[in-house]
């Protein structure tokens, strides 16, 4: 029989950060657990998400997304399994995901979590390709770049974790070419295996230059998760009625001052270009298409995706930091 504990540990924000978060913005810390209220479950975590967006939450700004509060827990993706229940819906036992990552429990109400089969995959692919990571890849192709069977598509940030799954799954829906930049050999190397058609290192090779050399007639989509010099680059190599999937714009979330625009946004009116931001949670009527459909390529070998661990609730703060560095290939996940 699993012991109940009446303590946990939680990573708390210490302070806002100027510039790329430190080990001085966070705080781990021991708290007690409250007992469960009629319709709750505890939730001992086994495996929680660090993502782009958690930066911006850390400011404090409205957003579309609340931010985090100082003195109080982070929070994010996290999967773990159900050790009590005062619910009739949900038993002890079960895997559950939910949004209370950052701490090793959770006490929720049952309505706000999900049951997963961590037998049919493993827990961590519920918070990647089978989740709002492989959604948000979905969701920017389909629904927000309209992609077309044949088209050029170019993806930023390939090596992360929605840039693999968008490489992927843009190839799955039948892109002509599929082409990725990311930030070193290695990582250019690996999303050739992952079935990019074309790769090079932005570090190494200007943008424009290398979505010349990889697409000299252009390219019909591009999926952004980068913004800055990425986003210039592909207004000048999108066709005619060329879309964009304003996914993130990483290359700017730690900066102090205001962040430059494209030069060439005037290119859009002649090319009659179209450039959409959005948020996976605006489309969660396509999650369970996408699940359907991710689960037979996953089954066929046409979808698969890397995960970097850091191991221990007291790593989540580096394992953060090391995403906004782009130390990861694929996911980036804290085992609990």
């Amino acid at each position: 029989m699993t012991e109940i504990p009446t303590t946990t540990r939680q990573i708390v924000l210490a302070s806002r950060p100027t510039g790329a978060p430190t080990s001085d913005n966070f705080r781990l810390e021991t708290v007690d657990l409250p007992e469960l209220d009629e319709g709750q479950v505890l939730v001992r975590n086994e495996v929680m998400s660090v993502d782009p967006y958690m930066r911006g939450r850390m400011n404090d700004v409205k957003s579309y997304v609340p931010p985090f509060q100082v003195d109080a827990p982070l929070d994010g993706g996290a999967v773990g399994e159900v050790i009590a229940s005062r619910s009739d819906d949900v038993a002890v036992g079960q895997h559950v995901l939910h949004g209370a990552g950052w701490r090793e429990h959770a006490v929720l109400p049952a309505r706000s979590v999900r049951a997963v089969d961590t037998d049919a995959a493993p827990a961590s692919r519920y918070l990647g390709l089978l989740g709002l990571t492989g959604l948000t890849a979905y969701v920017g192709l389909t629904a927000v770049a309209e992609m077309r069977e044949g088209d050029t598509v170019f993806v930023s940030g390939a090596a992360g974790a929605v840039g693999q799954a968008a490489g992927q799954i843009a190839k799955a829906l039948g892109a002509e070419k599929v082409i990725g930049s990311a930030g070193s050999a290695n990582k250019v190397a690996r999303v050739l295996e992952l079935g990019y058609d074309e790769a090079f290192d932005y570090k190494e090779t200007p943008v424009r230059d290398g979505l010349r050399a990889a697409a000299p007639d252009g390219i019909d989509v591009y999926f952004d998760n980068v913004g800055g010099d990425h986003l210039e680059a592909a207004i000048d190599s999108l066709t005619t009625f060329g879309r964009v999937a304003m996914c993130g714009a990483i290359s700017q979330y730690n900066a102090t001052g205001a962040a430059a625009g494209p030069s060439n946004l005037f290119q859009a009116i002649g090319k009659g270009l179209t450039l959409r931001g959005f948020i996976v949670g605006q489309y969660d009527h396509l999650a369970e298409e996408y699940r359907a459909r991710a689960t037979g390529w996953l089954a066929d070998g046409l979808l698969t995706g890397d995960e970097t661990f850091r191991d221990g609730i007291d790593a989540a703060p580096l394992a953060f930091m090391d995403l906004l560095d782009g130390a990861n290939t694929g996911k980036m996940l804290v085992r609990l």
